[in-house]
């Protein structure tokens, strides 16, 4: 398989993985509702309005400024991989290349649509293609549902400033999509000289030259 069509076929895969499950958790569940998979991982429908594990900023002009600047990225990343392709470099770079544009996307997508397709999720099931969609177009709610709380208690009174109270890791949800920004930033730190070679070179050089 060429590296172009491995970029496509990975972008394909995880953009389709990753809407479907939304739109099933957001057909399927009301806000809030979810199952339990086993004791340490938990399906948690939850929406946000912000960035990565919850964040959020500035409200709707914060909203519209983080869904332009994705566009903005997203392009600014077909580029690199167009580029890593033409360079022929490691199929983990493209992997990883294309697992960032793809989380990137997905979440994008959520934005830019979901605001005008599905009515609101409270304490009911949303609809999809609504009649009375809950938002607007690129103020869409990004879905979220990964949660995994692998351990839960009080920590220890000697950690300073959240000593004595209750912590959960991993606290927050999240979505296929970020999963894959993630996988896809860990590809390219193990496979990091397949993927910066330049900038390999260029610490050695200059590790070389401070040793003389």
């Amino acid at each position: 398989m060429s590296k172009k069509n491995l970029a496509i076929l990975t972008i394909l895969v995880a953009i389709i993985l990753d809407q479907v499950i939304k739109i099933y958790v957001k057909t399927h569940y009301a806000l809030g509702d979810g199952f339990e998979v086993f004791s340490w991982f938990k399906i948690h429908f939850v929406e946000n309005n912000g960035m990565a594990m919850g964040f959020e900023f500035g409200g709707k002009a914060g909203k519209l400024f983080l869904t332009l600047f994705r566009i903005v990225a997203v392009s600014g990343i077909v580029y690199w991989l167009a580029s890593n392709i033409k360079k022929k470099v490691h199929n983990a770079v493209i992997i990883g290349i294309s697992l960032i544009f793809s989380g990137a996307v997905g979440n994008i997508i959520d934005s830019l649509f979901y605001g005008v397709i599905f009515d609101d999720s409270n304490h009911k099931v949303a609809t999809l293609f609504a009649d009375e969609p809950y938002g607007e177009m690129l103020y869409g709610k990004v879905v979220d549902m990964f949660y995994f709380p692998i351990w839960s208690g009080n920590l220890p009174d000697w950690i300073p400033f959240i000593g004595g109270e209750m912590f959960t890791f991993f606290q927050y949800i999240f979505n296929p999509a970020d999963s894959y920004i993630s996988i896809g930033v860990a590809l390219l730190f193990i496979f990091s000289k397949q993927a910066f070679p330049k900038e390999e070179k260029k610490v050695k050089e200059f590790s070389e030259n401070q040793k003389s």
